[in-house]
């Protein structure tokens, strides 16, 4: 059986006598084990009599199955894993999906996967945490097989007294055979791999692993490892991942690199998570009254945004940025926990992240009282000028920084016509001087898919210095804050800060403004304000 063909098949869950225990022997703190590590034995109450058990154990109906269809990301997330396969042939590659991560004592935050995993398998909001992709080299190609915790019976004990991973406690889990068709997919039992399959591996096969996913596994790889093939932890700069042979560096800057360019399904995912988008800002216009009339009137903002997220996404892409007023010169301000005044303007940067895990990032500058000011619309307005100037230039075979450099001629040149500049723009925009950016220290794009701050891990040549190409996604993003207390600016400017960023999708001959169902200029806003 090739490796392609191989996706289909699944490993069967092992056979348990009934009323048998799902306990699995202890391990490092943070593992994934079958005891709950984290709970508060203190203060447990569960019954642990053997009367219990069996009482517990017993007399429950069978759950009706459903057999599941292939999802509809299964053909291009084999597509994704067969490219990252031919860039490291003969080579083990460990993709985890992560553990929960604790928020507080034995309260964790919602579970997300990581971005790698989810990439490569098409597993998004649904995945089982602590899931690990295995890329096992057979010849010049590679078996895929993600490993996860099977659902256990109801007479183990996992079923009512595990908190962290027991079905009573956070639902039931899907079983391997279902998870394979709908990912099209090898599957295995993530309790085997990690009691038995992972020391059993042949580690003089060269490994690379995301290292990031799962620190308690990456230590455990790291041990397990030839020397000569660990990084140690020692060499993740992407940079300097070539210097020697490839090490996990390589690997994190590989998959990020695989996201440069979208394909169709994930184009879709991005409209679908714009549109929810769109409806979250509709919301929050929409209550403006309700937001007015609150102390911490921002935080009405965030959370009636956030509202529309859960309805129609999996969450928010990122913590909403809800900044009024004088917040608004702080680029990230999410503490979110001031008034919104009539007469200010308030910028919302926001994205709803769908089930996929993909994620829109939008902003809009929006007047409170319906009106912006005389200063309020020029500052406003040049800001569009400059996300314009940026989006008309915008097409295949250009520098990915020449977005930038569009956006930063307008910025310059508005500046300097307020006379805030101490020269000219021709010379504040040459490299050694930048006085300009005193309003604008962020840039003006970056990759948007799966991450907010997507493909992170490219290389300089591949992002900042790379060639655009048809099927990419980015953000157009210029602001102009000024600060209140910046000296350099007239009085009337202080305290205003505007940001308009919409997401961009590269076409065949030029680029596409997935986020212009928005209201962009300043008359369209008034009027979207006004109406709702």
């Amino acid at each position: 059986m090739d490796a392609m063909s191989s996706e289909q098949a699944v490993e069967q869950p092992e056979q348990r006598a009934e009323g048998t225990s799902n306990r699995v022997p202890e391990r490092a703190e943070g593992e994934s084990t079958g005891e709950a590590p984290r709970a508060t034995s203190n203060r447990s109450t569960t019954p642990r009599s053997e009367a219990f058990a069996a009482y517990i154990g017993a007399d429950w109906a069978e759950r009706p199955h459903v057999a599941p269809l292939p999802r509809e990301v299964a053909p291009y997330a084999a597509i994704r894993r067969a490219r990252l396969s031919a860039l490291h042939p003969g080579t083990r590659l460990i993709v985890p999906a992560s553990p929960p991560r604790v928020r507080s004592n034995d309260t964790d935050y919602a579970y997300r996967a990581h971005s790698a995993f989810a990439h490569l398998t098409g597993w998004g909001a649904d995945t089982v945490p602590g899931s690990v992709l295995v890329l096992e080299p057979v010849g010049d190609q590679h078996i895929a097989t993600v490993h996860l915790r099977e659902a256990a019976g109801r007479d183990s004990d996992e079923f009512y007294a595990n908190p962290e991973i027991g079905e009573f406690w956070v639902g039931a889990r899907p079983t391997l055979a279902d998870t394979a068709t709908e990912l099209g997919l090898l599957t295995g039992s993530l309790r085997t791999f990690l009691d038995e399959g992972l020391e059993s591996l042949d580690w003089s096969v060269p490994t690379l692993l995301v290292r990031d996913a799962d620190p308690a596994l990456t230590a455990r790889i790291d041990v397990l490892r030839a020397p000569r093939e660990s990084s140690g932890g020692e060499d993740l700069d992407p940079g300097n991942a070539d210097a020697d042979a490839p090490t996990d560096a390589t690997l994190a800057r590989d998959v990020s690199e695989l996201r440069l360019v979208k394909d169709e399904y994930e184009i879709e995912q991005m409209r679908l998570a714009i549109a929810a988008t769109k409806s979250g800002f509709d919301d929050v216009v929409h209550d403006f009254r309700d937001v007015v009339a609150h102390p911490r009137g921002e935080r009405v903002v965030e959370g009636t945004f956030n509202r529309r997220a859960r309805m129609d996404g999996n969450a928010v892409g990122y913590e909403t940025i809800a900044a009024s007023g004088p917040h608004a010169c702080i680029l990230h301000w999410t503490r979110n926990d001031g008034p919104v005044v009539p007469g200010d303007v308030i910028l919302i940067d926001a994205g709803v992240e769908v089930e996929s895990l993909y994620t829109a990032d939008i902003t809009r500058t929006v007047p409170v009282s319906g009106r912006f000011t005389e200063v309020q619309r020029r500052v406003y307005e040049a800001v569009r000028e400059a996300a314009d100037a940026a989006f008309a230039v915008v097409r295949p075979g250009i520098v990915f920084r020449e977005v930038h450099a569009a956006a930063m001629q307008v910025i310059a040149a508005k500046t300097a016509e307020w006379g805030l500049l101490p020269v000219t723009a021709e010379q504040a925009l040459e490299a050694d001087q930048q006085q300009h950016r005193r309003y604008m220290v962020h840039g003006t794009s970056h990759h948007l898919g799966i991450d907010v701050h997507d493909c992170a891990a490219a290389r300089r040549d591949m992002y900042l210095d790379g060639v655009v190409e048809a099927g990419m996604v980015f953000t157009i993003e210029p602001g102009l804050y000024f600060q209140p207390d910046d000296l350099t600016v007239p009085e009337e400017y202080r305290g205003i800060g505007v940001r308009i960023e919409d997401d961009v999708l590269v076409t065949a001959d030029g680029a596409e403004n997935l986020s212009a169902g928005i209201p962009r200029t300043a008359d369209e806003v008034e009027r979207w304000v006004q109406g709702l």
